[in-house]
C-alpha cells in the first residue's frame, strides 16, 4: 500500500478496510503511524524484496537516506485503527493492559525520553480512541500535552478541544482529526528544525507500541492475517533503522536504542517476503471506470521465528518505557 503525501495517511478510512487485502480508502481522519502493510515506494512489486546493508552505509548516505525513510514510513505505514479494527473483526475485546501508565511521565527529564514517549503515547490513544474509550484516554491525553510542551512543540496540541472531545463520544471524529493534525505538525516543525533526532525517536515509539499491540494480541490470538502483519514488519524495522542510524553514535540512550532494534532487525532476517500482483479491479472515480491494479503479499514465517519476535519485541518494549 501506498500513499501520496505524509498527510495522507491520516485521512485513511477503517469503515471501508478490507481485512483479507490490508486496503483502505481516503475517507476519514484516524490516528498517526503504525503497522507497515507494504513496500517501499522504490521496491519491485513483485519478487522478493530487496534490502540495503545497513552497516555498509557511510554515515554521510545514512543522513540523506534517513529523509528517504522518513518519506517511506509515513507513506507506507498504516494507523492504529487498522490493528484496532483487525482485532474488532477477530472480536478481540479492549484490554486496558495494552496501554502503557502514565505514571511518571511526569518526571521525564531528557528530550530523548519525552520524544520517544510522545510516540508511544500517541499510539495509545489512537487505541483507545478507535475502541471509543474517549473518557480513558484523558491521563494520557494530559501526558501527551506536558511531553510536548517540554519538547517545545506544545503550541501544535489543542490540548482544551482535546480534553472536550473526550468526554463526548460522539465527536470521535474531529477528536482523532485534531490528534492527528496534532502530531503531523511537530513531526514536520521537528524535521524542518534540524531536530530530526526527536522526530525519529517519535516515530519509532509509535511504530514500537503497534508492534507490541499485535504481538500481545497475537499470542492468544493466532490469526494467520495478524501474523502475516507482524512479519510484514521486516520492511518498516529496515527504514528506522536507517532513520536512527545518524544518531547512534550522539550518546548512549540511542546506542542503546540501535543496538536493540538492530537485534529485533537480525530475527526478521530469515523472513522471507514476496509480492504477487492479483486480479485488477475496476472502480468507478469521479464518474469514470478506472482501472485498479491489485497486489498482495507472500510471508514465509515459522512459528519459531515468530516466537522469537515477539519475545524480543515486549523486551524492547517494556524496557523503553521503564527507563532499563
Amino acid at each position: 500500500m501506498k500513499f501520496d503525501s505524509i498527510k495522507q495517511i491520516f485521512y485513511i478510512c477503517v469503515l471501508t478496510y478490507n481485512l483479507m487485502t490490508g486496503k483502505f480508502a481516503r475517507i476519514s481522519v484516524i490516528i498517526l503511524l503504525i503497522v507497515v502493510c507494504s513496500c517501499k515506494n522504490n521496491t519491485k512489486k513483485t519478487g522478493e524484496i530487496p534490502f540495503p546493508v545497513i552497516d555498509s552505509t557511510t554515515i554521510a548516505e545514512s543522513e540523506k537516506l534517513s529523509e528517504e525513510a522518513i518519506a517511506d514510513i509515513v507513506q507506507n505505514v498504516s494507523s492504529p485503527i487498522e490493528i484496532a479494527s483487525m482485532l474488532q473483526k477477530l472480536s478481540v475485546p479492549f484490554s486496558a493492559d495494552f496501554i502503557c501508565t502514565t505514571k511518571g511521565a511526569d518526571q521525564l527529564t531528557t528530550n530523548y525520553e519525552k520524544a520517544m514517549m510522545l510516540g508511544v503515547f500517541g499510539a495509545d490513544l489512537g487505541y483507545l480512541n478507535m475502541y471509543e474509550k474517549t473518557g480513558n484516554s484523558l491521563e494520557i491525553v494530559s501526558s501527551i500535552k506536558q511531553l510536548a510542551d517540554g519538547l517545545r512543540v506544545g503550541q501544535f496540541f489543542d490540548y482544551e478541544s482535546i480534553k472536550r472531545l473526550s468526554l463526548n463520544k460522539t465527536n470521535v471524529d474531529s477528536l482523532l482529526y485534531i490528534s492527528v493534525s496534532a502530531y503531523n505538525k511537530i513531526d514536520e516543525y521537528l524535521r524542518s528544525n534540524d531536530r530530526g533526532s526527536l522526530s525519529a525517536l517519535m516515530i519509532t515509539g509509535v511504530w514500537l507500541e503497534g508492534q507490541y499491540f499485535a504481538c500481545r494480541v497475537v499470542t492468544g490470538t493466532p490469526d494467520k492475517i495478524l501474523k502475516d502483519r507482524i512479519g510484514e514488519q521486516k520492511i518498516i524495522l529496515n527504514d528506522l533503522l536507517m532513520l536512527l542510524r545518524p544518531y547512534k553514535d550522539t550518546s548512549k540512550e540511542y546506542s542503546k536504542l540501535y543496538g536493540m532494534m538492530e537485534q529485533l532487525s537480525n530475527q526478521y532476517r530469515e523472513i522471507r517476503i514476496t509480492y504477487k500482483v492479483a486480479e485488477p479491479q475496476t472502480v468507478e472515480q469521479d464518474g469514470r471506470l478506472v482501472l485498479i491494479q491489485k497486489e498482495e503479499s507472500v510471508v514465509e514465517m515459522t512459528d519459531e521465528q515468530l516466537k522469537k519476535i515477539i519475545g524480543l519485541t515486549l523486551d524492547i518494549r517494556n524496557k523503553l518505557i521503564s527507563g532499563e
